[in-house]
């Protein structure tokens, strides 16, 4: 499988962004107004987004949420509090706006896309909707893998095409949630085969699993990784035990980063797939940003197996790119932050002596 990487980091270059202007940004920021470093973490972001767009006066320009859904084979066996086919129901409460993911949206004046990757069910044409499922759903990986090669690149694919059309018409801050009854369970999988961190630190409750539903997750879950072939590297892994919404999810991240826009990661599920396409692109880092550490368990070791601050710890646990949605106003408080807050010397403000 390593051709398949190679061929993907290929098909998407992602450059590492220049260090021309370090220096004249740290300058910007630590000139501000403010003792050096009082800002924290905002601080940090404005040095981020003025280094990937190479100027000292970032700006979010169209900024997109992609929400990214489908259907797990796994779900059948009980990995999940709800059935299946809430997944349908929630994507067509997303299309008729009544979705928390809808109202962050509207609040922040972010624009939302539903991408159907492998939903099971029928879904009509709606002008926020890319209908182009690659299956209804993938297999279950109890009995062997999730999807073959072909609808696994077929996946990565749709949420690169997804993506670009976004950057296209303008955008450059892509946010990633996604939507489907069964995923933390292939979050855990690929959590647990490319980070090495035990099983059982890679499980939770998903949607609200009682003591029973956990353990039967956990041991449905210890059954797939007894049939997965050992180490497997990141697209095999993707493969035997992701879904169809988490390969878009990683064509998606890996488009948006090699166009030199911003990925901003939502939740769990979400951070899985970028796991696996950090793994295909490794400079894939130097343009993410992490919305939050949620409630499930597992993510604050899968963060820090990543390096990753997220921004914010609400205990959300809701997926949809919600996380996103909230962290997005820090986003925009960074490039104000860089454009129009006043230095000592524009200010007449005295500095230390």
């Amino acid at each position: 499988m390593r051709a398949d990487i190679r061929s993907l980091a290929s098909e998407f270059p992602i450059k590492s962004p220049a260090h021309t202007l370090d220096d004249a940004l740290r300058k910007a920021i630590d000139t501000k107004t403010k003792p050096i470093g009082s800002l924290g973490r905002l601080e940090e972001l404005a040095f981020q987004i003025g280094q990937l767009q190479q100027t000292l006066t970032p700006t979010i320009h169209q900024p997109e949420m992609m929400i990214f859904a489908g259907d797990h084979g796994l779900a059948k066996a009980g990995v999940s509090a709800f059935p299946q086919a809430v997944t349908l129901q929630m994507v067509l409460n997303f299309l008729n706006g009544g979705a928390a993911i809808n109202v962050f949206c509207r609040q922040h004046e972010i624009g939302l896309t539903i991408v159907n990757a492998g939903v099971a069910g029928e879904l009509q044409d709606h002008p926020q909707l890319v209908n182009r499922p690659i299956s209804e759903g993938t297999h279950s990986s109890l009995e062997g893998p999730a999807m073959s090669r072909e609808a696994t690149l077929q996946a990565i694919h749709l949420g690169a095409r997804s993506c670009r059309v976004k950057l296209d018409a303008g955008s450059n801050w892509i946010g990633f949630g996604e939507m489907g009854i069964g995923n933390t369970a292939s979050a855990s999988l690929l959590m647990h085969l490319l980070t090495g961190i035990p099983l059982s630190q890679c499980i939770g409750r998903g949607t609200g699993l009682d003591d029973a539903g956990l353990i039967r997750k956990q041991n449905i879950l210890q059954q797939v990784v007894d049939r997965v072939p050992q180490q497997p590297d990141a697209f095999l892994a993707l493969q035997e035990v992701g879904g169809l919404e988490i390969a878009a999810m990683v064509g998606g991240m890996l488009q948006t980063a090699s166009r030199g826009a911003v990925v901003m990661v939502d939740g769990f599920i979400s951070t899985a797939a970028y796991l696996v396409a950090q793994s295909i692109q490794p400079a894939l880092k130097d343009y993410a940003m992490f919305s939050h550490c949620s409630d499930e368990s597992g993510h604050r070791a899968m963060l820090n197996h990543l390096n990753a601050a997220p921004l914010l710890a609400l205990d959300l646990r809701l997926g949809e790119g919600t996380g996103v949605a909230l962290a997005y106003p820090l986003v925009q408080s960074a490039c104000h932050m860089l454009n129009e807050m006043a230095s000592f010397e524009e200010a007449g403000v005295s500095n230390r002596s």
